[in-house]
């Protein structure tokens, strides 16, 4: 009877961690699409746009985007599993939110100074979530490190398209 209470027990938790996962998924999808609810057009606006030499062709964001949301998600899920909600996933659900509010300010208003102000702000909100991931998980602070990384080109990439169009 004890190995059935306990084997319905671990049932039941890696249950909960998928859905959890899920859960995550969830939430960093919806973020990217509230994003890009407020906008059209995205890929006709970017090809209209002076832009530097070193600017990636607008097909690339796509996947690039899809392959970083999915390691924030799995990041974040990370966290949550060894220390539930606190600061660090504060932290997570605030560079998630302005992560969600950069493609409305840049395409949908056209507020090229505005958005490299915000993404200066993510930038330092995703560095905030690495310092307090890293006191968690060694592979969810390597999972948000390309995001990072990536945040640093669109925000020299940014402050470029606004010098140019500004």
């Amino acid at each position: 009877m004890r190995m059935t209470t306990a084997r319905t027990r671990q049932h039941t938790r890696g249950a909960r961690q998928w859905w959890a996962l899920a859960g995550f998924a969830v939430a960093v999808f919806a973020a990217a699409a509230l994003g890009s609810l407020a906008v059209t057009g995205t890929s006709a606006e970017y090809a209209s746009l002076d832009q530097p030499g070193w600017a990636p062709p607008s097909w690339l964001f796509g996947p690039v985007w899809t392959v970083l949301y999915a390691m924030i998600a799995v990041a974040g899920w990370l966290v949550w599993r060894r220390v539930g909600f606190g600061p660090a996933l504060i932290a997570w659900v605030v560079q998630l939110v302005l992560n969600a509010a950069w493609t409305p300010l840049f395409f949908g208003a056209g507020q090229y100074g505005l958005a490299f102000a915000e993404i200066v702000v993510m930038w330092l909100a995703i560095g905030v979530t690495v310092l307090l991931f890293r006191r968690v998980s060694t592979l969810a602070t390597a999972l948000l490190l390309p995001y990072w990384a990536w945040v640093t080109f669109a925000a020299a990439l940014n402050y470029s398209i606004w010098q140019l169009n500004g």
